[in-house]
């Protein structure tokens, strides 16, 4: 019969599996009931207890499972589990078996940098274009603007173009001796303005009390007279002469037919007023 120093003795002289396999059959277990109860394959249990190292992988790994097996049995490993060749837990290196060149790396980049151009590029192109479209009608729309203002580009009535302007002469000096200026009491003749034509019969005359801003276009289209008209003007139109007439500051124009004052107030809005003239030269609004 073996004693209890006996069985101490060979306890502490036996490795990690031997340690494992005494207390599983003390414990009346089978290796299918440990496996079964550590989740582990019956071929890690028999390698654990023969301690056959190598076909369990990594060393952390093998000192986890007879952690696992020695606590479910509850044994205690720490004096044999340092001795036990198992080899030291070494993190796992990582190495680098492909190598890069930095040529390749900087053409790569480009090459990433070109393709998010080149989409940029293809979803922002139409979006310009669609807009583009709604910008240009918006700019080329036609400005209104009052026939009270006068136009910058219109030239006004009676007034050469500024690059038409008349020279200035200096007159030479005179190299005659002056002559003695002689006053004389004799009154002299003041010129006399013409008298104006008579209109004809049932035509459309214009009396301008203030500069207006006028737009006179002829039955066919043409336009008769578009101008500003400096106060104190007159104008005259022959019946069948004008089809249509558009007065800017109408309440300082005086239109007159055949004789009568025309009452402009029913053309008129905004102090602009537009009617149109019949063959016989009787006025009538614009028919819209």
């Amino acid at each position: 019969m073996i004693d209890d120093q006996t069985v101490n003795a060979f306890d502490t002289a036996a490795g990690c599996g031997a340690r494992l396999r005494q207390a599983r059959e003390a414990a009346g277990l089978t290796l299918e009931a440990v496996g079964q109860q550590l989740r582990m394959p019956v071929q890690v249990v028999k390698s654990l207890e023969a301690e056959q190292w190598d076909r369990l992988g990594a060393p952390v790994f093998v000192r986890g499972q007879l952690k696992s097996y020695a606590r479910l049995l509850k044994v205690d490993l720490g004096d044999v589990l340092d001795q036990a060749h198992i080899g030291p837990v070494v993190p796992p290196q990582l190495v680098s078996h492909t190598h890069t060149p930095r040529a390749r790396r900087i053409a790569e980049s480009l090459g990433r940098r070109a393709l998010y151009v080149g989409i940029t590029a293809v979803l922002a192109v139409p979006v310009w274009f669609a807009t583009r479209g709604h910008f240009d009608s918006a700019s080329t729309t036609p400005n209104t603007a009052s026939l009270d203002v006068i136009p910058a580009a219109v030239p006004v009535a009676g007034t050469a173009p500024s690059d038409q302007a008349a020279p200035v002469v200096t007159p030479a000096p005179s190299t005659a001796p002056s002559a003695p200026y002689l006053a004389s009491l004799t009154p002299v003749p003041r010129p006399t303005a013409a008298a104006p034509a008579p209109a004809p019969a049932g035509a459309l005359s214009l009396q301008f009390k203030g500069d207006s801003w006028v737009d006179i276009v002829a039955p066919d289209g043409s336009t008769v007279e578009k101008a500003l008209i400096k106060s104190g003007e007159t104008r005259a139109f022959s019946p069948g002469q004008v089809a249509r007439m558009v007065l800017g500051n109408a309440s300082a124009v005086e239109v007159q037919q055949a004789g009568t004052i025309i009452d402009l107030s029913p053309y008129q809005r905004a102090n602009v007023a537009r009617f149109t003239v019949s063959s016989d030269g009787s006025v009538a609004p614009v028919s819209h």
